[in-house]
């Protein structure tokens, strides 16, 4: 099949002569003699069917006087003396009728002088007219065989050049819209005339298209306005397939080429160059005029960057790809030519991006040179640096709708190393938004994949075997994204995918597709065995459930423990620099995963002051599940010799964990303490032991009878702790001071509060050095160890007596009871002096008297009738000189 015959050839125009009967009313008075004879000739031609050449030139020749009498007139119109549409369609019948086999007479040039005569009178053609006109006159022309100047065909070739010129004429005369050229109108008339340079197999055909294409530039360029300049879009496309042809092997070709090539560039420098430069890049310009085809594409790659829109450079790149899937090596070979300068250096905005990937996506089979493989691989490359989200939602796209045996894009796209890493770290910022770079700016486009389907074209990505090297590199930053994503899921239902994105996630469950996605990665990085293992172990069963989703996640992260996994370290680190942002999603997550860790010597053995410092920050949230689990993350850290050196940093949150409103996170604090006792030394501990006897204070008169247990559990191992030669103050002043709470408590109601109180006992008085007493506190009661104790420390009787008031308040009747007990014993062995220093004791015992318990009411009534019976008598009973002083009553 000739390819000229997918040109577009112009329909058989039938002149109907019915039409020439039309209602006479021109007005013939201001015509002259010969315009009048003129007139009634067409009206004549036009009924008759059958004219010599003669009389068609007769014809178009009054056409051409009384279309310059109408001209002349101020407000000429064509229409009052015949209809213009009807002398146009007669005119295209008589160049429909010229031979195209041969050129003979003149009556194809005067139908087209002709035609330029009535677009200077009104009404002015419609485009379908102008279009049917260039497609018959294009058509006449072009068709014609090769004419070559020769001495016996020397007024043939004269007439062709004339028959070009008048061709050139008509279509500057229709491409003009109120006195400047139309652009929309030019590219309707290049939509004619690129076939016969692109489909025509015929060199002389392929010249005249060219050369008509370049004289029509170079008539436009003469204008400084256009109209519909901003809707030219044809910009791109045209530089490209003249471009192309510039390097083609026929000379005559790559001529014309050039030269239209040279107005097209000229026009846009015209158009869309600053006026102050454009004298000078025009100069440049017609330096390369007509010169080597290098010349040509230095210049198409200037105007490539600079003078072109985004949509325009796309129609450039596809234009070049398209020429790559030709059968002419030597065409494939100029394509690549023109393509690898282009790319040379960074590209500017690009459009059409989806049309681009879907051609490259469905050619790239049919490209097998080499030369055309390596630019159509830079081109996806670059695009998907730049548009990597238009790139990851078309190849989705393509995917749904592909059919077997058509190349996978996720394996063209995994096909550039470099490429791979790129769009990976970047699904990773789409995949946490939230841990975007400030200086990263959201697509200019517009369009922003979801997480979800980031997450689902990570996991295609992970499929490509080819690169599983790569994926060692980011795994650690990658598993904690989609082990966030899926705590995301799970916990909260995932987000909101927008409107054109629906459509590609809508079959994706996305906690099956992202738990899908760990398994790949794990199993591209060598730890397939572990993920067999977390399958045996319910692990992904847990991991997808709301309930145990985070009994899930330990059993993860144990896994990755257990068997000393490399990424440990670069996990460990990647968790770190996620909990530096105090605004960070996932939280829990992370420190569940980080508590793990640190159980791994390797993990252990790096972590620093920096990195506690940034955990400790973790303490104010306001999350109590991210307390308690800090708390937990003590016993590991105390587990650890690295570690336990940094746990100094941690202490003060830990005590100030017992102060807050959450009594869960009171609770746990002291069971956290309790355990972290015995990993904790005198010797590197003491400061913090010693602070934390002050803190439990407030615990020993609790309600909640596993806080009270506790508080003492953990005095006692404390106590436990300390040694003769370490009591000095504060620490002796608070054993002291919590000597008789401790002997109180032997009236506990919980048993076991009562024997670590005895135990406790026995250890305060050995490391005081109370002999005696320690036999006492180890076998008697409370009321003999009460009375032995205040017959040894008589002088800190007035302290004990604090101590009795300070229990006064507990919820425990039987300690209420002991504690008033004691009170009253204290005070029947006070002097005169030392009731001065009772008011805070006779002020507790009258509010006791309205104690809730009947039996602490009547001992606390009697108890201040005997206090105030006691300062009554030591009022009356007069001083004697020779009465020996009582040792001074002091606390330590």
């Amino acid at each position: 099949m000739n390819p000229s015959s997918n040109k577009q050839k112009p329909s058989r125009v039938i002149f109907d002569p019915s039409t020439s009967q039309v209602s006479r009313k021109s007005n013939l008075a201001g015509l002259r003699q010969s315009e009048r004879e003129a007139y009634e000739f067409i009206v004549k031609f036009l009924e008759e069917e059958h004219m010599s050449e003669f009389t068609k030139l007769k014809f178009l020749r009054a056409v051409e006087i009384l279309s310059c009498a109408v001209h002349a007139q101020a407000d000429g119109n064509m229409d009052d003396y015949y209809p213009k549409t009807i002398l146009a369609k007669k005119i295209e019948v008589l160049i429909l009728e010229e031979s195209t086999e041969n050129l003979m007479g003149s009556v194809r040039q005067q139908a087209m002088l002709c035609i330029v005569a009535l677009s200077q009178v009104n009404p002015p053609f419609h485009l379908s007219q102008k279009l049917d006109l260039v497609n018959v006159g294009i058509s006449s022309m072009f068709s014609l065989p090769l004419i070559l100047p020769s001495l016996c065909q020397r007024d043939n070739a004269s007439l062709y050049l004339q028959t070009v010129q008048a061709l050139d004429d008509m279509l500057q005369a229709l491409v003009m819209d109120d006195m400047r050229p139309n652009m929309l109108i030019l590219q309707n008339f290049l939509e004619i005339i690129l076939p016969w340079s692109l489909l025509s197999d015929k060199v002389h055909e392929q010249t005249r298209a060219l050369g008509t294409i370049s004289r029509l530039l170079r008539f436009i360029c003469n204008f400084p306005e256009l109209s519909h300049m901003e809707e030219f879009a044809m910009s791109g496309k045209l530089m490209s397939i003249l471009g192309l042809f510039c390097m083609g092997c026929n000379y005559q070709i790559s001529i014309e080429a050039s030269e239209a090539l040279h107005y097209l560039l000229k026009l846009l420098v015209l158009q869309r160059s600053e006026k102050q430069k454009t004298e000078t890049i025009l100069k440049d310009l017609q330096k390369h005029f007509r010169g080597e085809w290098f010349a040509s594409l230095q210049d198409l790659t200037l105007f490539f960057k600079k003078y072109l829109t985004p949509e325009e450079r796309a129609d450039v790149i596809m234009v070049t790809m398209e020429a790559m899937t030709n059968t002419t090596r030597h065409d494939i070979s100029g394509a690549s030519k023109m393509l690898k300068m282009i790319l040379k250096y960074t590209i500017p905005e690009i459009g059409k991006v989806p049309e681009i990937i879907q051609y490259i996506y469905y050619h790239m089979n049919s490209i097998t040179e080499a030369i055309a493989l390596k630019p159509i691989r830079k081109i996806l490359y670059l695009l998907s640096q730049s548009y990597t989200d238009e790139v990851i939602l078309t190849l989705f796209k393509i995917e749904d709708q592909s059919q077997k045996g058509v190349c996978k894009p996720w394996e063209i796209l995994a096909s550039f190393p470099k490429g791979y890493e790129m769009i990976m770290e970047y699904l990773l910022q789409r995949l946490t938004p939230h841990q975007r770079s400030k200086d990263q700016k959201p697509s200019h486009r517009g369009t922003e994949i979801s997480p979800l389907i980031a997450t689902r074209a990570i996991h295609e990505l992970l499929r490509v075997p080819s690169r599983r090297m790569e994926v060692q590199s980011f795994f650690s930053s990658l598993f904690l994204a989609l082990l966030f994503q899926i705590s995301f899921f799970v916990l909260e239902g995932g987000d909101e995918i927008s409107q054109d994105q629906q459509h590609i996630a809508e079959w994706v469950d996305p906690i099956s597709s992202t738990v899908e996605a760990l398994k790949t990665l794990m199993q591209n990085c060598g730890y397939g065995d572990h993920v067999s293992s977390i399958q045996r172990h319910g692990g992904w069963g847990l991991l997808v459930n709301p309930e145990r989703h985070y009994d899930g996640v330990t059993l993860l992260a144990r896994s990755l423990v257990i068997n000393n996994c490399w990424h440990n370290r670069p996990l460990f680190g990647s968790i770190i620099s996620f909990l530096q942002d105090p605004d960070c999603k996932n939280p829990l997550t992370a420190l569940v995963l980080l508590t793990e860790l640190l159980q791994c010597p390797d993990v252990a053995a790096v972590v620093d002051d920096i990195t506690t410092h940034i955990l400790a920050d973790w303490f104010k949230s306001e999350e109590p599940a991210t307390v308690k689990l800090l708390l937990r993350m003590l016993e590991v850290f105390a587990k650890h010799e690295n570690m336990v050196r940094w746990l100094r940093i941690l202490q003060p949150y830990v005590l100030n964990c017992c102060y807050s409103s959450n009594s869960d996170i009171v609770l746990e604090t002291l069971l956290v303490l309790r355990n972290l006792l015995s990993h904790l030394t005198w010797q590197h501990s003491s400061s913090f032991l010693i602070q934390l006897t002050f803190t439990l204070v407030p615990f020993f008169e609790e309600v909640s009878e596993d806080l009270r247990l506790t508080a003492f559990e953990i005095y006692g191992s404390v106590l436990a702790k300390v040694k003769k030669r370490s009591l000095v103050f504060p620490l002796k002043h608070q054993i002291l001071n919590l000597l008789v709470p401790l002997v109180l408590h032997l009236q506990d109601v919980n048993t076991d509060v009562a024997l670590i109180c005895r135990s406790a006992l026995c250890h305060t008085a050995a490391v005081l050095g109370w002999s005696k007493l320690k036999a006492v506190f180890a076998e008697k009661d409370v009321w003999n160890i009460l009375g032995a104790l205040l017959e040894q420390e008589t002088n800190k009787a007035l302290w004990f007596l604090k101590q009795c008031v300070a229990c006064f308040s507990s919820p425990q009747v039987p300690v209420r009871w002991a504690a008033v007990w004691f009170a009253g014993q204290i005070l029947q062995t006070l002097d005169l002096e030392e009731m001065d220093d009772t008011d805070e004791a006779h002020t507790a015992l009258r509010h006791m008297q309205r104690d809730s318990d009947p039996t602490v009411s009547c001992l606390a009534t009697q108890t201040f009738y005997i206090l105030d019976a006691k300062k009554l008598l030591l009022a009356k009973q007069p001083p004697s000189c020779f009465s020996r002083r009582r040792p001074q009553r002091r606390y330590f």
